[in-house]
């Protein structure tokens, strides 16, 4: 039920001083408000010189972070944030986690739980550690079961070990974002390890274009997170991104953002390949070479060999071109079965003898020539 809006930030800002606040988020913006900055995170922190509550702000360009003495200083602090026009504030204490959502009227809507206890993990007393907190207000937005959650963090964990530790700017576009939940978890993670993130998300739906520039409005980050809608080998994209990212693109759609990625010379490529037809149906179409008739002979089979010899064909075409290639699994096979991800990163080095040779022989043995090949030459 929606409560009035003053009562409710004077509910914040009691949180916010509280002794016991952990962590707070303000981000998004009100109807027709825009705030001065896009984000705010509030945390408590132990200095040399005594306690301080932290305030990292960022303005779309980079974050800035500042550490303000309890009391008067600390007070007025909290006091600017909160007549900025944020449309979300999520507060968590020691006791408590309070998520404010302001409507299109200006009222408050409001959802208050009691902290969660800590995870045991292992027989050992520690909480779970997310790469993006589950309490962050991405999910407020784009919605948070769970299972979403678990993917988002796995697929942010994948992202971690692709990247280098220091990496001050990056450009990144998503090919086949869809709702784009991972787009914007990939912005909002490299964003709070300081990076300064320019993302372009490519979609074939008009529709999906504007919902997604929606969300960025909600979310505050609109002017670093962008939308077109376009097919992932026509979409037009303003500069070349060092990262691309292709999850789940159906079939020779990751073929195409494989492809494009390769032409870019992006120097990271993370893809979630989903369906595998086309070697499938090649695989149909021709006989198998002695002695791997059984492997073909049943339906299901065929299918599963067809998705493992497609990835394999892709990852070599990528070392060919001076990738260096992981087939790694990025999220449990309960969640989903196209659990695997390749993850490349371009080292500019030449083929190792024989390499090409051993494509060569693989896709002629077969009888396949792999949609990626295609779009390569």
């Amino acid at each position: 039920m929606p409560q009035p809006l003053d009562a409710v930030l004077a509910e914040v800002r009691g949180l916010l001083l509280d002794p016991a606040l952990t962590r707070a988020v303000a981000a998004g913006k009100r109807r027709g408000l825009t705030p001065s900055v896009n984000r705010a995170e509030l945390r408590p922190v132990a200095l040399k010189g005594g306690n301080r509550l932290q305030i990292v702000t960022d303005d779309g360009s980079r974050p800035y972070t500042r550490n303000v003495a309890p009391g008067a200083e600390a007070e007025a602090a909290i006091d600017a944030l909160l007549a900025e026009p944020f449309g979300n504030w999520h507060v968590e204490t020691a006791g408590t986690t309070v998520q404010v959502r302001i409507t299109k009227k200006g009222d408050a809507q409001v959802h208050r739980a009691a902290a969660a206890e800590p995870a045991v993990t292992q027989g050992h007393d520690r909480a779970k550690q997310w790469l993006l907190d589950p309490g962050d207000p991405l999910f407020t937005v784009v919605g948070g079961t769970a299972a979403k959650r678990r993917q988002v963090d796995a697929f942010l964990r994948a992202l971690a070990a692709t990247l280098p530790d220091d990496l001050p700017d990056l450009r990144v576009v998503d090919l086949g974002c869809g709702n784009a939940y991972l787009t914007f978890a990939a912005y909002r993670y490299l964003t709070d390890r300081g990076v300064r993130v320019r993302v372009v998300g490519v979609d074939v739906r008009e529709d999906q274009r504007v919902r997604n520039t929606a969300v960025a409005e909600q979310l505050g980050c609109a002017d670093a997170v962008t939308f077109v809608a376009g097919t992932i080998e026509d979409a037009v994209v303003d500069q070349a991104p060092d990262l691309v990212l292709a999850l789940h693109a159906c079939d020779t759609a990751t073929d195409q953002a494989l492809a494009r990625a390769v032409n870019w010379g992006a120097r990271w490529v993370l893809a979630a390949p989903c369906c595998h037809h086309d070697i499938a149906k090649q695989l149909k179409s021709n006989p198998t070479p002695a002695p791997y008739g059984e492997i073909t002979r049943h339906a299901i089979l065929r299918e599963r060999f067809a998705d493992v010899l497609t990835d394999s064909l892709r990852s070599a075409l990528l070392r060919l071109r001076g990738y260096r290639v992981e087939v790694v699994e990025f999220v449990d096979s309960a969640h989903t079965p196209r659990n695997l991800l390749l993850r490349a990163r371009l080292t500019g080095a030449a083929p190792a003898e024989g390499q090409r040779a051993e494509y060569d022989a693989l896709t002629a043995q077969w009888g396949v020539t792999p949609a990626l090949e295609k779009l390569l030459t």
